[in-house]
């Protein structure tokens, strides 16, 4: 997307862009608000120059003066759009540019699942699920129903009670910060059933074994005489946006067919994860340092 500078207080004089046709600038210009414009050029700038520029790089690069950029700036880190970098004279990225990337990428997420889920379902017969964390809740996004007549019932599309005692929810969790686990978890674990783990130091192993392994597990946790097993989906900066599991009955949950849901399920969430953008490298560097 081309970003404009419009004139104005604060702006160096420079030469059009290429292409735009001055009249349609002109009317453009009128139905715009020059503060929203520029503080979007800021964030646009700082996007290209890696995900971080110093204040004289943004003021060089957009054009705007020192002053102005340093206003736009602090509004932009009160909204945590921008944030500063420690210890250096930074300007990057925030948190809330994250938090609205994930947002796209979770409406995108089940059209772009579709076709793995159809291929997991096909290959396993097993209820498959595409989930994700919204807030403090698990929130199913799409289902694909199992082929066999003894099938798993776990429910239809929207918010799930027990992210800690489900697969997807455990595979989604054991890629973010301790502190935002608890968050989501909150005061009390729920048990559900006599599998459930409702103590928070044996969640945290058990998300430690996730992050090690690269897939979650529930055992009877959820629901009686039911196993899922699950995988994280990821984008190119290596957050979650989502995870797919597949349910079976423990009737068929022999070790063969749990290596092939296990395998299937794994390699659909890395071709997707490839899909956004994340690289397999980045897994296998946080695993060491996990292993360390």
């Amino acid at each position: 997307m081309d970003a404009k500078v419009l004139p104005g207080p604060g702006v160096r004089g420079h030469a059009p862009v290429n292409g735009h046709n001055k009249e349609q600038d002109s009317k453009a210009s009128r139905h715009s608000i020059q503060s929203v414009d520029r503080a979007l050029l800021l964030l646009e700038t700082i996007a290209d120059m890696g995900g971080e520029a110093t204040l004289t790089e943004l003021s060089n690069r957009t054009r705007l003066n020192i002053s102005t950029c340093h206003h736009l700036l602090a509004t932009l880190i009160k909204r945590n759009f921008v944030a500063k970098v420690p210890g250096r004279r930074h300007y990057a990225l925030g948190g809330r540019i994250l938090y609205i990337g994930h947002a796209c990428l979770q409406v995108d997420l089940p059209r772009r699942a579709q076709a793995y889920l159809e291929d997991i379902n096909r290959k396993t017969g097993e209820t498959v699920h595409l989930v994700t964390l919204q807030g403090d809740n698990l929130v199913v996004l799409s289902v694909r129903e199992a082929t066999h007549a003894v099938r798993v019932g776990t429910g239809k599309l929207g918010r799930h009670d027990a992210p800690h005692a489900a697969a997807g929810g455990k595979a989604i969790m054991a890629w973010l910060p301790d502190d935002e686990v608890r968050r989501v978890l909150g005061p009390t674990l729920k048990r559900w059933t006599n599998n459930t783990i409702v103590d928070h130091d044996k969640f945290f192993e058990e998300l430690r074994t996730v992050h090690r392994d690269g897939y979650a597990v529930d055992r009877e946790e959820y629901l009686p005489g039911v196993i899922c097993i699950g995988a994280a989906i990821r984008d190119h900066a290596g957050a979650v946006v989502g995870a797919i599991s597949a349910s079976t009955p423990t009737m068929r949950a022999n070790d063969k067919h749990l290596a092939l849901m296990r395998e299937t399920i794994m390699e659909a969430a890395r071709s997707l994860s490839t899909e956004f953008g994340y690289h397999a490298s980045q897994g296998h560097s946080e695993r060491q340092q996990v292993a360390g």
